[in-house]
């Protein structure tokens, strides 16, 4: 029998009422939700399902995610549905971090915050960005970013024909010109609020540094694959320097997923909100068994497909 990994989504999966069904369902997914209340000091759940622009903000989208996150992992557990393996993009890594035992969810939730603050505030609004390029390959967006005059470089190699490059604005530019002349399908500029996953959040990485001084680590129950290396984590130890990394480095996502597919695992279920990892795991191996949960008919769908 194969393995079933668990993955779960980043920043940008984010939308109103993310979450509320499976809380209503589920006494213990609505009690996360009291508990990031408490821990935060404000009403996270009445910003997943009222504020839109408030969620919108780095600074609460990351705590919103997570928390959204772990209310439908909780349901997901209840039914029965455990994982070999557990991984997350950029955010999500912090879900699957709780997921593997290795962080408790208070304090991953209270962390994701001050997280998300220093992200943000890492550079001056506007002298960083992010672009998608679609239908290029990777050697391809690598030697352009290397060929322009200034910061540019890949951030999330998130599947094949995706992959997202950041830094700064007027490098980001000129390297969009270039990929578009070089056959790109589609280039997007994200709006997103900095240039993630590049060292101009060096900044925020050190501050990262001095907030995970004080985190516990705890025994993975669950094997788990960093971003960083898009391998297995075998030692807890690790853990702070890589999450400390993952702020200034690449998304090795499709690396990650490979590495899994190796190890054996053959049915992917995206847990949290949106849809995204699923369509990504669609263009890197379609031939697996792709389910999300992040509703109760999405879950009653997995239940089918992986229980019975």
């Amino acid at each position: 029998m194969g393995k079933i990994a668990f993955l779960f989504p980043g920043q940008g999966a984010q939308y109103l009422e993310m979450g509320k069904e499976i809380a209503n369902n589920f006494a213990r997914s609505k009690e996360i939700f009291n508990i990031a209340n408490e821990a935060l000091g404000f009403n996270i759940e009445k910003i997943c399902n009222e504020e839109e622009e408030t969620l919108n903000n780095t600074e609460y989208t990351q705590p919103a995610i997570l928390t959204a996150t772990i209310a439908i992992l909780e349901a997901v557990k209840e039914n029965g549905i455990k994982a070999d393996v557990v991984a997350g993009l950029s955010l999500g890594e912090y879900s699957a971090l709780v997921a593997s035992g290795a962080l408790g969810f208070e304090e991953a939730v209270r962390l994701v915050r001050k997280r998300g603050k220093y992200m943000e505030e890492a550079v001056p609004k506007g002298e960083g960005s992010m672009a998608a390029i679609l239908g290029l390959d990777k050697d391809i967006v690598d030697r352009i970013c290397n060929e322009i005059v200034g910061t540019v470089m890949p951030a999330n190699y998130n599947c094949p024909g995706q992959i997202v490059i950041a830094g700064e604005s007027s490098a980001v530019s000129k390297a969009c010109e270039k990929l578009s002349e070089a056959g790109a399908k589609r280039v997007i500029k994200l709006n997103v609020s900095g240039p993630f996953h590049t060292p101009m959040l060096s900044t925020a990485a050190k501050k990262l540094a001095n907030e995970l001084e004080n985190i516990q680590i705890g025994k993975m129950k669950i094997q788990y694959i960093t971003n960083v290396t898009a391998d297995y984590v075998n030692d807890e130890s690790e853990i702070k320097e890589f999450l400390i990394n993952q702020v200034v480095s690449p998304v090795k996502w499709e690396e990650s997923i490979r590495r899994m597919i190796d190890d054996g695992v053959d049915t992917f279920i995206e847990v949290g909100p949106g849809k995204s990892l699923s369509g990504f795991m669609k263009k890197i191996d379609k031939t697996k068994k792709i389910l999300n949960v992040q509703d109760m008919k999405s879950l009653s769908k997995a239940i089918e497909r992986v229980i019975r």
